[in-house]
């Protein structure tokens, strides 16, 4: 699933076409860039796990928390990897980047992780990525019936979201007292992540369109994908409302108002196609998107401080 907040999803290839548009001028290696392509979006991933505690009202656990970033870690770099021929024209730093390099840094990343999460009764929940990542790209067969994600409009934003949705609720969600208050958990980051997973669409049109690929922006258009993904973020945040409210929730007011805010910040300014992206729209798209998760618990880390 590529949270950069997208893709994600190990073996996501399709036809190869050439590129035709000049290369960026790239400073260090492909095998470097590729290894560091996805640290930002681990430790957003990890600290989502965390934001997850908080709002289930339950002390964050550490090691569950890193055993997640080390997981999130493993299964973009991989995807990454798999060099996907979209991201020729999408991420041309990563191209003759050493697989084999990728691959046995992702295997260590992903059996720390894994054992972290086993020996904590998460086994399944530590495998799903891998799984539904072999769902979406290569699918089973089961009797004449043959299971496969992939294809159709939306449904790699879907996988994300659901995937990684789950993934983060599944993890902090085992030590609740019901069921109810992970699933509200479950929605809330599953809808965002589907969110974010369509901004970076957005990016990736140009490559995306040569590639035959049928995703929200392509399809629907600007206009109107922006539009859907603004009543998908008001929704979810209607929902986190109600469950701070009626108590479901612990009462996070930073993160409920942080999380509405810039996501309608970032929906705004990078559900366009863009053809080059300077350094400084770079810059601002991290911070805003796959930096939203550090934020919170900065700002709330300051907070508690000021309070007590």
């Amino acid at each position: 699933m590529n949270s950069n907040c997208t893709v994600g999803l190990p073996g996501y290839t399709v036809k190869k076409y050439k590129q035709n548009h000049r290369q960026p001028r790239i400073g260090s290696s492909p095998t470097i860039n590729l290894l560091k392509s996805s640290i930002l979006v681990s430790f957003s991933g990890a600290l989502r796990i965390h934001i997850a505690f908080l709002l289930l009202h339950i002390q964050s656990v550490f090691l569950n928390c890193l055993a997640g970033g080390l997981i999130i870690y493993a299964v973009y770099t991989l995807d990454r990897a798999m060099d996907a021929e979209e991201d020729i024209a999408n991420r041309p730093e990563l191209k003759g980047a050493s697989r084999k390099t990728a691959l046995i840094i992702s295997l260590i990343c992903f059996l720390a992780g894994a054992a972290i999460l086993t020996a904590n009764g998460l086994i399944l929940i530590a495998f799903l990525p891998l799984i539904t990542g072999y769902l979406y790209s290569k699918g089973a067969r089961i009797g004449k019936f043959n299971l496969k994600l992939k294809g159709g409009l939306g449904m790699k934003n879907l996988v994300v979201g659901i995937t990684w949705g789950a993934f983060i609720a599944g993890i902090a969600g085992i030590y609740a007292t019901g069921l109810f208050a992970p699933a509200i958990v479950f929605l809330y980051f599953g809808l965002k992540l589907f969110i974010n997973s369509a901004i970076y669409d957005f990016k990736d049109i140009k490559g995306d369109t040569l590639a035959g690929l049928k995703t929200i922006p392509v399809v629907l258009g600007q206009k109107k994908a922006k539009i859907m993904l603004l009543s998908l973020h008001t929704l979810s945040h209607i929902i986190l409302l109600m469950s701070i409210i009626t108590g479901i929730l612990a009462f996070e007011p930073i993160i409920l108002g942080y999380s509405f805010i810039i996501g309608l910040l970032y929906i705004k300014n990078f559900a366009e196609p863009v053809e080059v992206e300077t350094k400084n729209r770079l810059a601002r798209r991290l911070f805003m998107i796959d930096g939203e998760s550090t934020t919170i618990v900065g700002l709330r880390t300051i907070a508690s401080g000021l309070i007590v």
